[in-house]
């Protein structure tokens, strides 16, 4: 059964509990403690290190300044750039429909951190591979969910069945709706790009505003179309190279 997540961003309240059950769980490093410039946000993105970042995106209102709130995290996508990039077999699907990096095959060539249309791959600069959510699969396999949605207060973290999470979602987009919250939507349960997103969200701005892709897209996708133009351009630069040679 495919499994996943759905994070409803207007009930995250930033305490970060997401990213401690994380690293504290799949024992992860600190990433030190630095002055970021992001507001409260100290880890600042995804990484080798930090497999879920809550970003914390500050905006000026006519009330004041306000937050807008998000714990990013790998998509795990239907069509997984990283997935179709790896030359050693190091990134499979799981039986949970996940996508699944094996460090002891990883070969550290780093093909699928320029293969994923969101940037969450990364390549630890301690052991060379690469590296990022696992959707917690040794907690999957015991019949536990992951520890970021098991450890988040409000909820926001939500896993399960992916066609049940996408009901839910929709459920929840609906009542913020006759709420008064028009701008609310999904991204990610529908997406030509990736074929659709196992990790989805509900947000109330544009996708950019959240660090985010308006349209990703798998470079396997992007490559077939320009291999197409160029063996266009080709042959018509094979037909006018004839033409000009029976002038």
């Amino acid at each position: 059964m495919t499994k996943g997540f759905f994070t409803d961003t207007t009930v995250c309240i930033g305490c970060k509990a997401c990213e401690v059950a994380c690293k504290q769980w799949n024992q992860l490093p600190d990433d030190g403690y630095r002055f970021t410039g992001m507001s409260y946000d100290n880890t600042a993105a995804l990484g080798a290190s930090t497999w879920r970042h809550v970003a914390f995106v500050e905006q000026e209102r006519p009330g004041g300044l306000a937050w807008l709130m998000m714990s990013d995290v790998c998509k795990h996508c239907e069509r997984a750039g990283c997935l179709e990039a790896c030359p050693t077999g190091a990134i499979t699907r799981t039986e949970f429909g996940t996508v699944y990096i094996q460090p002891d095959v990883c070969n550290g060539c780093g093909y699928c951190v320029a293969s994923c249309p969101f940037g969450v791959v990364a390549v630890h600069e301690d052991d060379g591979r690469a590296w990022k959510c696992t959707l917690c699969y040794d907690r999957l396999r015991g019949e536990l969910e992951p520890a970021c949605a098991k450890a988040c207060p409000t909820d926001s973290i939500q896993f399960g069945d992916l066609d049940a999470l996408k009901r839910t979602a929709e459920e929840r987009v609906r009542a913020l709706h006759e709420r008064g919250h028009p701008e609310a939507y999904l991204y990610g349960d529908e997406q030509e790009g990736t074929d659709g997103l196992h990790a989805f969200f509900l947000l109330t701005d544009r996708p950019e505003v959240y660090n985010l892709p308006a349209d990703p897209v798998a470079p396997s996708i992007t490559a077939g179309q320009s291999w197409r133009s160029v063996g266009l351009a080709a042959a018509t630069l094979g037909v006018a190279v004839l033409a000009l040679a029976r002038a």
